[in-house]
């Protein structure tokens, strides 16, 4: 009998929904979920939400006191519907600076434990910058797990599971969009998808070194690019791809599988490999410095409007 396409990803891949949508999560049941800047202001366009997000915003310090607090609330609220973890962003603002980022992680975990939400269950966000990645590594050793986002290019990868992280977050969509801009007549679809290839690249790098880093693909721009990433360790979607996965049925092939990586020992890279490797990729340089401006645009929309909820 056949069926639908979530579910058979959901045997071999973990879903996790890219989403602050309470109602999309109780839809598709994810076993984690992740919260930014960006989803937050989703969020706040319900009436409910914008309401809750006024008393929040009145009770705080400063803003960005209200902006942790909102992320937390938001944060708690999706660890009571989910099993798994909740990706809490420390602010892109913060990505070239490792001690603030260390300081502002911190605050996150006590927050949410003030909430009765534990370390386990949540993963501090932060730019898969080198000083990001030098934080990430600090607090997986005080036992505080990390997903390090804006990850486009392979020597990233190696640095953050190099680091010891708990979780990379490929990009792939925006790996796609920068190839596309590009070479526009060019054909991108299923394996020649370069942001498919590069989480390829990374999976079967960390399974073939034997670190125990989850790679999880991001961004995705169509239910093409999940269906050929099915197998990875977990994959964040959107709302709207899930319930693309959901209404559609076929038998789902398994595409990677850590019994086909290659075994090799690890080759770590110091920072000076690291910059010279990232400034050679255009894409990555690009994309990371434009991933940066984003979240921090969507950043200084959300303090905008607690700003105004203060006031009001």
């Amino acid at each position: 009998m056949a069926r639908d396409l979530l579910s058979q990803l959901k045997a071999m891949t973990t879903v996790v929904a890219d989403t602050g949508d309470l109602e999309a999560i109780r839809r598709f049941a994810p076993h984690d979920a992740t919260t930014n800047p960006s989803l937050i202001l989703q969020a706040a366009q319900t009436e409910a939400w914008r309401a809750r997000l006024a008393g929040i915003a009145r009770h705080s310090t400063d803003i960005d006191d209200a902006l942790d607090a909102v992320a937390v609330e938001i944060g708690s609220e999706v660890s009571e519907l989910i099993p798994g973890y909740v990706s809490t962003e420390v602010s892109a603002r913060l990505s070239f600076d490792t001690d603030a980022t260390l300081a502002r992680a911190r605050s996150l975990i006590e927050r949410y434990a003030r909430h009765g939400v534990g370390p386990e269950r949540i993963l501090i966000k932060v730019a898969a910058t080198w000083e990001g990645i030098r934080a990430a590594q600090q607090l997986e050793r005080e036992g505080i797990r990390t997903n390090l986002t804006l990850l486009f290019s392979f020597t990233q990868a190696r640095a953050c599971a190099d680091a010891g992280v708990t979780l990379v977050s490929p990009f792939v969509g925006r790996i796609l969009d920068w190839y596309k801009a590009q070479e526009p007549e060019a054909d991108f679809s299923d394996d020649n998808d370069p942001g498919v290839q590069s989480v390829k690249r990374i999976y079967d790098h960390f399974k073939g070194h034997g670190y125990r880093t989850v790679v999880m693909g991001a961004s995705f721009r169509n239910m093409g690019e999940i269906l050929a990433l099915a197998g990875c360790d977990r994959l964040t979607i959107s709302p709207a791809l899930l319930g693309e996965l959901a209404a559609s049925e076929g038998d789902l092939e398994r595409r990677l599988s850590p019994s086909d990586a290659e075994t090799s020992p690890p080759e770590p890279q110091d920072e000076a490999e690291f910059r010279w490797a990232l400034n050679e990729d255009a894409m990555a340089t690009e994309k990371l410095a434009e991933g940066i401006r984003k979240f921090t645009a969507d950043q200084r929309k959300l303090e905008a409007l607690l700003g105004e909820l203060r006031q009001g």
